[in-house]
């Protein structure tokens, strides 16, 4: 009978998981299907501008004013504002008004958001991937891979389990507190910030934004100076979906400008993320510490790729070369180091050098390439030249590319005979540039890894997972992919982010959308009527007894079973009145 009995709460159970799981696919269709459309036109995008006759710069333009300009060919589109401080300040309080209402919308509301995004992304992707090639010289293979793609797998994932994440988790108490209920809350920060860099322009600003939103807070993120032209584009189509839904377009808000910008942003949210370099994670941490705002830094990698002899080769090369030229180089998680174990180490260099050797590349607003623009162009070329040249002098062999007369372009480039002593092996190239290792033993290709003061992501290739997981488990980095680069990020269900100076802390994922909130404990009472009180003997004025009565209360409820029936027995003749307690409470 009893087993019946069990058998039948466990079918009600199992039954019970199902019907929450209808409901939820149920609520989420309806939420789909209701959301509203979004209806932004699209601005110019211009592509027959004549190349200025001098490299632009965002600070072309003077004061208060930003100089955008096509990446690939240096031709001006235009200008746009630089926030002041005080227009920060201004525009972070209105969204903490906006957001006091938008705090107690319910999950379906903010579903409703999410869906009526995706719905308009999907139908301008191919405009807003042209408006990244404008902003960052990108091509439109690198924007539909890391500015579509995983846009639309962070509002999936983020409108699937979002609400299961953000619920009131249920905890475990004690023997001593079993008459009350504990609890989680995830309870939203306020106004949650951003300092973004250029690579991904419009991923980079929508990705913290989408977490923020859903979580309950407001949104005031700041884009860089080198892809700024677009951010008012991209703000509207969220601030649409706002009004449609009738809330506030005040909750979020894109800013544009420099460094002081940034700061005003620093010292005016309740909690910030950025994006970019430790050199500058440092000064944000710095200025964040003066109102003990919390931050999550993401400085970009130098992320290995350790590529043993049983690897497959054929899936092997075309991932390594993704990773590699991945919007010509400049990805917080692409493959940086290339280490190959000796026995294969020709032939994959050979391999890779042919295909290397075929890549095309041009301004991606004007044609097909295979590579695209150095977004940061004057700015960056002369530094990852010196990185080479450097190398080439320390011993290192240069097999392609590695030279350029270019403002906007660097060629694809292959280095061996790199050492981890060497400063390309220990310095963010942040461009096209193979850097390949060799190494023999799996301890060796550890050790090589961890020498690097980065701790992004990594990558282990080898027929034997086994083998490769063991390899993965000594590796000091935030994520890891095995036969795989970058697969992590379009698993939003993962964390993201790293560990040593590439920064603390995460995004995506349950841990990254939790961060958005602040983390509250709560207790409350279990069974109406039944609350806490405090024995007469632990009441105040303190009796002599009181500390005899803990002691032996505690062993009762942590002891083990001898002393357990002592101390019961002792308890039972302890009053408030005795005085044979020799120790003072």
């Amino acid at each position: 009978m009893f087993l019946c009995y069990l058998l039948m709460v466990d079918l009600f159970l199992r039954a019970y998981t199902i019907f929450k799981w209808l409901w939820a696919c149920v609520a989420q269709t309806f939420d789909r299907y209701t959301a509203p459309t979004i209806q932004v036109p699209l601005p110019e995008v211009n592509f027959t501008t004549a190349p200025a006759a001098e490299p632009l710069h965002p600070r072309s333009a003077g004061e208060g004013q930003i100089q955008c300009y096509d990446k690939g060919t240096n031709a001006p589109i235009g200008t746009v504002k630089a926030f002041t401080p005080a227009e920060v300040r201004e525009v972070v309080v209105k969204a903490r008004k906006a957001q006091q209402v938008w705090a107690l919308t319910p999950f379906s509301t903010r579903r409703k958001l999410l869906f009526a995004l995706m719905d308009y992304i999907l139908a301008h992707q191919e405009f807003i991937c042209q408006t990244a090639c404008v902003e960052c010289g990108k091509t439109m293979m690198d924007g539909t891979l890391g500015e579509m793609l995983t846009t639309f797998e962070k509002l999936r994932w983020t409108a699937a389990h979002g609400e299961e994440v953000l619920q009131e988790e249920v905890r475990d108490v004690g023997l001593m507190t079993i008459h009350k209920r504990a609890s989680v809350r995830y309870v939203p920060f306020g106004v949650i910030g951003a300092i973004v860099s250029w690579n991904y322009p419009f991923h980079n600003i929508y990705g913290p934004m989408i977490s923020a939103l859903f979580a309950g807070n407001a949104f005031v993120g700041k884009v860089s100076e080198y892809s700024s032209y677009y951010a008012s584009y991209y703000e509207s189509i969220v601030k649409d979906g706002l009004r449609q839904l009738g809330y506030s377009p005040d909750l979020v808000s894109f800013l544009t400008g420099f460094a002081e910008t940034g700061e005003a942003v620093v010292s005016s949210v309740d909690k910030l993320t950025f994006i970019g370099s430790p050199s500058v994670g440092k000064i944000i941490m710095r200025n964040a510490a003066a109102t003990l705002t919390p931050v999550v830094l993401e400085l970009g990698g130098k992320d290995p790729a350790i590529i043993c002899e049983d690897a497959d080769l054929e899936q092997v090369i075309p991932v390594v070369m993704r990773g590699n030229f991945q919007n010509c180089g400049q990805n917080c998680v692409g493959l940086e180091r290339i280490l190959v174990q000796a026995k294969i180490h020709d032939q994959l260099v050979l391999e890779l050098t042919r295909l290397t050797r075929a890549l095309t590349q041009g301004p991606a607003s004007q044609g097909q390439y295979d590579l695209g623009a150095m977004t940061m162009g004057k700015a960056a070329i002369p530094k990852i030249q010196q990185l080479v040249d450097d190398t080439v002098k320390a011993g290192a062999t240069l097999i392609c590319g590695g030279k350029t007369t270019s403002d906007q372009f660097y060629p694809a480039t292959i280095l061996t005979g790199v050492t981890p002593d060497m400063p390309i092996a220990q310095e963010e190239v942040f461009g096209p540039v193979m850097v390949i290792m060799k190494f023999k033993t799996d301890q060796d290709a550890v050790k090589m890894v961890n020498a690097c003061a980065y701790g992004l992501g990594s990558s282990v290739f080898s027929a034997d997972i086994p083998r490769a997981q063991a390899i993965a488990d000594r590796i000091r980095t935030g994520m890891v992919n095995i036969n795989d680069f970058g697969i992590n990020y379009l698993c939003q269900s993962l964390p993201f982010g790293g560990v040593k100076i590439s920064g603390f802390d995460r995004f995506a994922g349950r841990e990254g959308l939790r961060g958005n909130c602040i983390v509250r404990a709560s207790t409350t009472d279990r069974i109406p009527g039944v609350k806490t009180t405090i024995p007469s003997i632990l009441q105040y004025p303190i009796s002599p007894v009181a500390f005899t009565f803990m002691e032996n209360l505690a062993q009762v409820i942590y002891g083990r079973l001898p002393r357990m029936i002592t101390s019961v027995s002792k308890l039972l003749v302890i009053k408030p009145g005795n005085s044979t307690d020799k120790k003072k409470a």
